[in-house]
C-alpha cells in the first residue's frame, strides 16, 4: 500500500485536477486565451496522475470488499474472492509503482527540442571522421522517431569528417531521450588513414542542450558583439565574396558562436542566436548547480561533458555504456540509430535512483 505521504500528495493533485476542470468551464477563462492555454496545459499534465490514482482507489475499495467475502462462511465464494484478490493485488502493485514514478518532479525541459553539438576530440582526423559517424547516428535516430533534423553549423575536414557540427533536432520529447548522450564518446578501430593496421583510440565530445528562447534567458542586446565575415568552404562565388557568415560573442561570459551554412546573413544570425540561447541556458544552470553543490559540499552529478560515457569498439563489434555497465555486441545497429535499448536502460536507472530518493524523502 502507498505511504500516507504519497496518498496526501495524490489527493492534493486530484483536487487540483478537478479545480482546473471547473475553472476551464468558466466563460471568462475561455475568453482569456493565454490563461486558458496555461490551465489546459496544467490539466493535461495532471490527467495521467488523476486517472491512475482514481483506478488505484477503485481497486483498493474492491480489495476491501473481497476481504470481507473471505471472512464469510460460503466456501465457493471464499475461493472466488481469493482468486480475484490475487489478481487485484498484482494490479495494485503495478499501479503503486506507476503512481510513484508520476510523482517524481518532471524536468521542465523534457519536451523541448535539442541543440546537439558534436566536437572531435583526441585523435586528429580519425576523431573528426567518428564525429561524422555520430552525427549520422543521431540523424538516423531522429528519423526513426519522426523528428526533424537540421544542421545549424558545421566545420568540415578534408576527408569528410567534422571538427565541429551543431544540429537542431525538433520533436516532442527529443530532449527527454537524447539528454543521456552528453559526454565523451570513445572509438577504438583501425582508421582508414592507418596503413599499419593498428587499432587507434579517439574521442568525440557530445553536448545535448535543450533549445532555449528569449523567455528562458534574458539577454541584454548591448552584451552581444555581432560580426560578419566571408564564409569559407564550398558554395561558389556567392559564398566567397559576400559577408554572410555571422559570429556572435556574449561579452559577459565569453561564449562565442558562429554560423556560415546559410546564404543569407539574416538566416545565419537567427541560427547563431538559437545556439547562443541554448549555450547560455546551459552555462547559467551549470553555474547554479555548482553553487548548490558547493553549499552542500558535494560533487556535481554525472553527465558532465568531460566524462567518458561510452566506448565503440569496432574489432569486437561492441558498444559499452560505462555509466550502467551495459555492453551490446551490435555496434553497427547502434550506429544505424538503434539507440533505444541503451537509452531505455539509462532512463530506467535514472527512474530507480529518483524513486529511491522519493521513498527516502516520503
Amino acid at each position: 500500500m502507498l505511504k500516507k505521504e504519497f496518498t496526501a500528495r495524490l489527493e492534493s493533485l486530484s483536487k487540483r485536477y478537478e479545480q482546473l476542470q471547473h475553472e476551464l468551464s468558466k466563460p471568462e477563462v475561455v475568453a482569456d486565451l493565454k490563461k486558458y492555454k496555461s490551465l489546459s496545459k496544467e490539466l493535461k499534465e495532471l490527467t495521467e496522475v488523476y486517472e491512475t490514482y482514481r483506478e488505484y482507489k477503485k481497486l483498493t475499495k474492491e480489495r476491501e470488499e473481497l476481504k470481507e467475502l473471505l471472512r464469510g462462511s460460503e466456501e465457493e465464494l471464499r475461493k472466488l474472492a481469493k482468486e480475484e484478490l490475487e489478481s487485484i493485488d498484482k494490479k495494485l502493485t503495478s499501479l503503486e509503482g506507476r503512481l510513484k514514478a508520476l510523482l517524481i518532479p518532471k524536468d521542465p525541459d523534457e519536451s523541448k527540442n535539442v541543440i546537439l553539438e558534436i566536437r572531435a576530440g583526441a585523435g586528429g582526423e580519425e576523431a573528426a571522421l567518428f564525429a561524422s559517424d555520430l552525427m549520422r547516428m543521431y540523424q538516423k535516430y531522429a528519423e526513426e522517431n519522426g523528428w526533424k533534423f537540421s544542421v545549424l553549423s558545421a566545420n568540415k575536414t578534408g576527408l569528410g569528417g567534422f571538427k565541429e557540427v551543431v544540429a537542431l533536432i525538433e520533436g516532442d520529447g527529443a530532449y527527454s531521450r537524447l539528454k543521456y548522450e552528453s559526454g565523451v564518446h570513445r572509438v577504438q578501430r583501425i582508421p582508414t588513414t592507418e596503413s599499419g593496421g593498428r587499432i587507434h583510440t579517439s574521442t568525440v565530445t557530445v553536448a545535448v542542450l535543450p533549445e532555449a528562447d528569449e523567455t528562458d534567458i534574458n539577454i541584454n542586446q548591448a552584451d552581444l558583439k555581432i560580426e560578419t565575415f566571408r564564409a569559407s568552404g564550398a558554395g561558389g562565388q556567392y559564398v566567397n565574396t559576400t559577408e554572410t557568415a555571422v559570429r556572435i560573442t556574449h561579452t559577459p561570459t565569453g561564449i562565442v558562436v558562429s554560423c556560415q551554412d546559410e546564404r543569407s546573413q539574416f538566416q545565419n544570425k537567427q541560427k547563431a542566436l538559437k545556439i547562443l540561447y541554448a549555450k547560455l541556458k546551459d552555462f547559467y544552470e551549470k553555474k547554479k548547480r555548482e553553487e548548490i553543490a558547493k553549499e552542500r559540499k558535494e560533487q556535481v552529478g554525472t553527465g558532465e561533458r568531460s566524462e567518458k560515457i561510452r566506448t565503440y569498439n569496432f574489432p569486437q563489434n561492441r558498444v559499452t555504456d560505462h555509466r550502467i555497465n551495459l555492453t551490446l555486441y551490435k555496434l553497427q545497429d547502434v550506429l544505424e540509430g538503434k539507440l533505444d535499448e541503451i537509452i531505455d536502460a539509462l532512463r530506467n536507472r535514472e527512474l530507480e535512483t529518483k524513486l529511491q530518493k522519493l521513498e527516502e524523502g516520503a
